[in-house]
């Protein structure tokens, strides 16, 4: 598999990653999981993400990971505990990390994200809201200092908030999801030029929106998904369209999407099993795709350039949904 730079830290990531929620207990059995990870690494796979809110998916990458001796980048994120979790202690801080060496089996972190340092009220992280300062800081300071971690990073998903924290200058990798994929392109507009700008290593999580461009939903799209907006369901229509033309999956449409840009170090896939790490590797392999085609791209995503007030924001084609906190 093919590498890129990720930034100014100076690691070569594959162009495709292995995204650690979706290898979580509660997504399929220990066994499988580790099959999954054993067959990215073997396909070229040679980062590999994850973070405590993703249930128990450090114990189960320390299991993976194990007895694999391949070169590997790993990241984790701050966060969730020991609970409460309180971000403005450096113990509770320290404690996180300590904890997540310990489940992962490693003694050192490649990189230390911040999780979701741009939505106020999921954790305080900050002191100062304007200046983006607080004990965090120091405490990845004195990681970075005495070696337990390597770079240090953010892993978002706003498209505007997101970027004042680039703008710091204080970090060296920056992880957006949910807003760079064939039909959300809400970091073009601030995230990914301002990481550009520093220099930052750009990894993009989510390509296939956590499902809804990892198959097509035409009954839904259709005469369905009453939570969808007419643009929105116009929109799919066209995208579908385009698929008939060219035949191609939309899966495999959706990665090749991200990684035509060159500016995106690399993109998380979310493999639960052996099937779809070798699918999702297969896709990438194809390379970029054409110029004609990313202009038929450009103009479907233009036809919602925004995303709507009330979609949800984990689009949920095929489960029962009646409104915002409902679905299930």
């Amino acid at each position: 598999m093919k590498t890129r730079p990720l930034g100014k830290t100076g690691l070569q990531v594959s162009e495709l990653a292995m995204g650690g929620l979706f290898i979580a207990s509660r997504f399929g059995d220990l066994e499988r999981a580790r099959a999954a990870v054993h067959r990215a690494v073997e396909l070229g796979v040679n980062y590999i993400d994850t973070a405590p809110d993703y249930g128990n998916s450090e114990e189960v990458l320390g299991y993976a990971l194990k007895d694999i001796d391949a070169p590997l980048i790993l990241s984790t994120k701050l966060g969730n505990r020991p609970r409460p979790f309180r971000p403005q202690e450096r113990d509770d801080l320290l404690a996180s990390v300590e904890e997540s060496l310990r489940l992962l089996g490693r003694d050192r972190i490649d990189i230390l994200m911040i999780h979701e340092p741009d939505r106020p009220g999921q954790h305080d992280w900050w002191t100062d809201w304007e200046r983006f300062t607080g004990p965090v800081l120091d405490v990845l300071d004195h990681l970075k200092q005495t070696g337990v971690i390597r770079f240090t990073g953010l892993g978002g998903t706003t498209a505007y908030e997101l970027a004042h924290i680039i703008d710091t200058g204080r970090f060296d990798v920056v992880l957006t999801a949910f807003n760079y994929s064939l039909l959300w392109r809400e970091a073009e507009i601030a995230v990914l030029p301002a990481a550009k700008a520093q220099g930052m290593g750009i990894i993009v999580g989510s390509p296939l929106q956590q499902g809804a461009l990892a198959r097509r939903y035409d009954e839904e799209v259709d005469h369905g998904a009453r939570w969808l907006s007419s643009p929105r369901r116009q929109q799919y229509r066209a995208l579908y369209a385009l698929l008939d033309e060219i035949a191609m999956p939309l899966s495999e449409l959706a990665l090749r999407f991200v990684i035509s840009n060159p500016d995106i170090s690399c993109t998380l896939m979310g493999a639960r099993s052996v099937a779809e790490v070798e699918q999702n590797v297969a896709a990438v392999e194809k390379g970029p795709l054409p110029a004609d085609i990313l202009a038929r791209l450009d103009e479907i995503a233009a036809m919602v350039p925004f995303r709507p007030f009330e979609e949800p924001f984990g689009l949920p084609f095929g489960r029962d949904y009646r409104g915002p906190g409902m679905a299930r």
